[in-house]
């Protein structure tokens, strides 16, 4: 049977819950977190629901033994999001990785860690550092959330399924991240042939501020990163070597920021180096200038 630990179950936390008791696996899910007599109502309500269902899921409040055992540990807790800069949310956050990990690494944790906590390269790249797991083992969700934006904001525009639209939102997952046009195509037609530029810069502000909305009006975003939590879960758990932009260890600049990668039962199998225009290769530096500067604020160099 396979082992899921869940740290954080806040709003993003639950609805990857959610989204994992409606998919067909055998898998022990293990939830830790503060409130754990919210954490039982949430349990039995899910529970119940799973009894039409078939459900072969086991769910428990759980501890940090849990994850000795685990296929995949996943890391909702953070601060909640603001329409303000993630950046800006860092200091708070760093507090509370350095609590989640200090005791993860009283474990013996062996499996993937997938990270879903804003600021989320700069996170990644702590929880990586502080734990000291192989780079392909830590895995942030990066900009495959913003890539789902970005594929939904051109669907409804050109009238074309947002799994035909073949594009990349890179970088950072926050304000300084690009779209990566010149790669971008249906079919083999380059999407230049569907969008003008305006239509494309119109997309992109659009994608770059979709979290800031939803905040807005919903007060919190969650089903879209569940989404993508719930995706890079069954590329694991079902080795199915699909390529999605997370955020990933960057051997050029030295930062987590998000790249096309593999993903199987290994984490990150393979980083796909795509070929960028001298334009977006400097788009690319400028995000990794952002992280790393935020990074340093925290984790100065001479430190790791």
């Amino acid at each position: 049977m396979k082992s899921i630990v869940i740290i954080g179950c806040g709003n993003v936390g639950l609805a990857y819950l959610k989204k994992l008791c409606m998919t067909d696996i055998n898998v022990d899910i293990s939830l830790i977190d503060e409130d754990e007599e919210r954490l039982e109502g949430e349990i039995l309500d899910l529970e119940q629901s799973l009894v039409y269902r078939n459900s072969n899921i086991s769910l428990k409040i759980g501890d940090y033994s849990d994850c000795d055992n685990a296929d995949i540990v996943v890391i909702t807790a953070g601060v909640p999001q603001s329409t303000k800069d993630r950046i800006s949310d860092l200091d708070k956050a760093n507090e509370i990785v350095v609590d989640i990990t200090n005791k993860l690494r009283d474990t013996s944790f062996k499996g993937i860690g997938l990270v879903a906590c804003n600021p989320l390269d700069v996170i990644t790249e702590l929880i990586a550092h502080y734990t000291d797991y192989p780079y392909n083992k830590v895995i942030g969700t990066g900009t495959m959330l913003d890539t789902a934006r970005l594929k939904s904001l051109i669907s409804k525009k050109i009238k074309v399924k947002p799994n035909d639209i073949n594009v990349y939102v890179l970088g950072e997952h926050g304000n300084s991240q690009f779209v990566a046009w010149s790669n971008a195509n249906i079919g083999l037609e380059n999407l230049n042939r569907f969008l003008s530029t305006d239509e494309k810069e119109e997309l992109e502000y659009e994608t770059r501020h979709m979290g800031g909305v939803i905040v807005k009006h919903k007060g919190y975003t969650s089903d879209g990163v569940a989404s993508c939590l719930l995706e890079l879960t069954l590329c694991i758990l079902n080795d199915l070597k699909k390529v999605y932009p997370v955020s990933n260890y960057n051997t050029t600049y030295d930062v987590y920021l998000s790249t096309p990668c593999i993903i199987g039962k290994n984490g990150i199998e393979k980083v796909i180096n795509i070929k960028l225009t001298s334009d977006e290769e400097e788009k690319l530096e400028e995000s990794s200038e952002v992280i790393s500067e935020a990074l340093d604020k925290i984790l100065p160099k001479e430190l790791y």
